[in-house]
């Protein structure tokens, strides 16, 4: 176990989700449901799947394809998303 990776990873995540859709979704259930614990687990098991797939896929991809260009692709994934969001927002 690399105690540096995990923190690193821990505090990544947990500050890239303060805020974030998921988390904003994640507190309108909540505060609309009767059952808080519920909405915990759902969210909780949702991020753990969805994590261990993002590690899966990652770990498979990161054996054929050099770290550079895995970089090079998820910046240029984040600017089309970027882009795409503010074509959307100024068409209204």
């Amino acid at each position: 176990m690399n105690w540096q990776v995990l923190g690193s990873a821990f505090l990544m995540i947990f500050l890239a989700e303060l805020g974030d859709k998921t988390q904003l979704s994640t507190f309108a259930f909540a505060s609309q449901s009767r059952s808080p614990l519920s909405v915990f687990l759902g969210a909780s098991l949702a991020l753990v799947l969805s994590s261990l797939i993002g590690v899966a896929l990652g770990g498979l991809i990161g054996r054929f394809v050099p770290e550079r260009v895995m970089k090079v692709l998820a910046a240029v994934v984040f600017l089309g998303f970027g882009v795409w969001t503010l074509v959307e927002a100024i068409r209204g």
